[in-house]
């Protein structure tokens, strides 16, 4: 089993000093050298979010979850149906401690948790694959995020869209303000969620292997394999009108 990290090594999210941290917004990161984890103000816990195995790697800290949610566009939200688990992935957005989660007005997600039951939101970053010398101790650095809370459909169109804004901006900084917005049929097509974050964990591992002693003298690479999602070359739709061009936003390097 994998030995835990010390202090040294433990971290939360990368600050980058191009970036500022906003609301609603992903980091736009293009490296991955500085960690920082948070010590401020914690989000309540139960038993559900106490943090059990190497609790030296989590967090309940407000702002280090944030922090990885902002920098996470993919989450999975778990839900029971009749004792049938479920887990489905879907895009989202954080406007403070409310996510927004949105799908077809016949998903079968958004109606069971728009009646209010117990659900379960998570997200990870993997940052590399961690290569030990053993195969026991190969592991991989992350940033995840587990939140537990409850959703509320919303009807109103003009919050609708409100939230609908949200999710966009945290994918795509700057699309909602060059796309047509959702006709009155779309909205309606369209359903949307609240989900109320009541209680969050963080748990993240950064680091090189941690072998067992005597490992270290074996003739075997170890290290790190870094990992990054990024944005490639846009590739424009063959209906784009002659003269529009990539907006600045889209072509920007690294997510």
């Amino acid at each position: 089993m994998e030995k835990p990290i010390g202090d040294g090594i433990r971290g939360v999210f990368l600050r980058h000093p191009a970036v500022s941290l906003g609301p609603t917004s992903r980091l736009q990161l293009e490296t991955k050298s500085n960690y920082y984890i948070y010590s401020g103000e914690t989000m309540k816990g139960t038993e559900r979010t106490q943090l059990r195995r190497l609790p030296n790697r989590g967090s309940h800290d407000i702002e280090t979850i944030h922090g990885i949610l902002d920098q996470a566009f993919l989450a999975h939200v778990g839900f029971n149906v009749n004792g049938q688990p479920f887990v489905i992935p879907t895009l989202f957005g954080r406007d403070g401690e409310k996510l927004y989660l949105h799908g077809s007005a016949a998903s079968r997600m958004l109606r069971e948790l728009e009646t209010g039951v117990p659900a379960c939101l998570t997200v990870t970053l993997v940052d590399g694959l961690v290569l030990a010398r053993s195969a026991f101790h190969h592991s991989m650095n992350y940033r995840s995020v587990v939140a537990f809370g409850t959703a509320r459909k919303i009807d109103d169109p003009e919050k609708k869209a409100t939230a609908l804004r949200v999710i966009s901006e945290h994918l795509l900084e700057g699309r909602w303000a060059d796309v047509r917005e959702p006709s009155e049929k779309e909205l309606k097509a369209t359903a949307v969620l609240e989900f109320t974050v009541d209680e969050a964990s963080a748990k993240i591992r950064t680091g090189p292997p941690l072998d067992d002693e005597e490992d270290y003298d074996l003739p075997i690479w170890a290290g790190i394999v870094p990992m990054q999602l990024t944005r490639g070359t846009p590739v424009s739709d063959s209906r784009v009108k002659p003269g529009v061009e990539v907006p600045r936003y889209v072509r920007g390097s690294g997510i």
